[in-house]
């Protein structure tokens, strides 16, 4: 078993896992379960974020590893996410002690503004007043009571992390981002490679379970059609090629980027194959086949930004 696997340094000097156990839909009761084995499969970053509404869940299991004496709580890596509903600085502070209180810890490793648009708490208005400066203005304030030691963002676009650079106090330790074949991120991974901001991809495998998501009312949401790129030809030829699952040459692909990875599963056999990347490479050029896929497509469009003054993907809308 490896242990942590490799890690990244972030530019305020703390090392993050590149490969950690996303749980973005993994409900209580099957949350619980995949925390435990995943890190004793080696894994050691977790990601959690407000709005899963797992906090506690995960919590609790990371509570148990503890008890059992599996890890001690500085060797995990926990990262949350502050919703729009707390990014308002009057509410920050607030919701991050909630989130230490349901992660049973006195301190996060990183938490992240999950968006750039600022909401009511009941979702209901845009918070227009509330710049992307000023939501990181507050996050610093975390880092400087204790309370969490990394700070960045999530869902942001380039010219946002422009605009924060020029003003940040507290280096941008992270840009968790989508990031996929066909949503490679170049300019991301420019401008981060430019500020020293480790990326993080989300919905490197294409994000297939988001077809299953439901609102709190139950509704489904209705996404675009898309390819699948557990099904795209080439990844299919080097997962027979380097003897892995398409899954694998997947997560490979973005580490082989430098990017840190996230897959979420519960499905314990899965989690263990998301971890058994850690003994092949992909050549350069294969690297450069799969970051130039002809088909270009952003999943994620976070629909509900549309009107904010700081809606991320505004130049996006319409035209996929």
């Amino acid at each position: 078993m490896t242990v942590g696997g490799p890690t990244i340094t972030l530019p305020d000097g703390h090392k993050m896992p590149q490969v950690g156990l996303g749980t973005w839909q993994s409900n209580p009761g099957e949350v619980e379960k995949a925390v435990k084995v995943a890190v004793k499969d080696g894994y050691r970053l977790i990601d959690t974020a407000q709005g899963y509404e797992n906090e506690e869940e995960i919590g609790n299991a990371l509570q148990e590893l503890y008890n059992e004496g599996v890890i001690k709580r500085e060797d995990v890596f926990i990262t949350t996410k502050i919703w729009s509903t707390h990014l308002n600085p009057e509410r920050q502070e607030a919701i991050v002690k909630e989130s230490l209180r349901k992660l049973r810890t006195d301190y996060l490793d990183l938490v992240l503004a999950h968006m750039p648009a600022a909401a009511s708490e009941d979702m209901s208005k845009h918070e227009n007043d509330i710049s992307v400066e000023d939501i990181w203005k507050a996050l610093e304030k975390h880092v400087e009571k204790g309370l969490v030691r990394s700070i960045g963002v999530s869902n942001f676009n380039e010219e946002q992390i422009e605009r924060i650079a020029k003003i940040a106090t507290v280096p941008i330790a992270s840009s968790q981002v989508e990031l996929h074949i066909y949503l490679p991120q170049h300019k991301m991974l420019e401008v981060c490679k430019k500020h020293g901001i480790v990326v993080t991809s989300y919905a490197t495998l294409g994000s297939p379970g988001r077809v299953n998501f439901r609102l709190k009312s139950g509704a489904k949401l209705v996404w675009a059609e898309a390819p699948s790129a557990l099904d795209n030809p080439l990844v299919i030829e080097l997962a027979k090629k380097y003897n892995k699952t398409p899954a694998q040459i997947l997560i490979r692909w973005a580490m082989d980027l430098g990017v840190a990875v996230i897959p979420k599963s519960v499905n314990g056999d899965r989690i263990k194959q998301n971890f058994e990347l850690f003994d092949f490479h992909l050549e350069q050029d294969e690297v450069e086949k799969l970051s130039h896929r002809e088909h270009h497509q952003r999943l994620f469009l976070q629909d509900f930004m549309e009107g904010h003054k700081e809606d991320a993907f505004a130049d996006e809308r319409g035209k996929q």
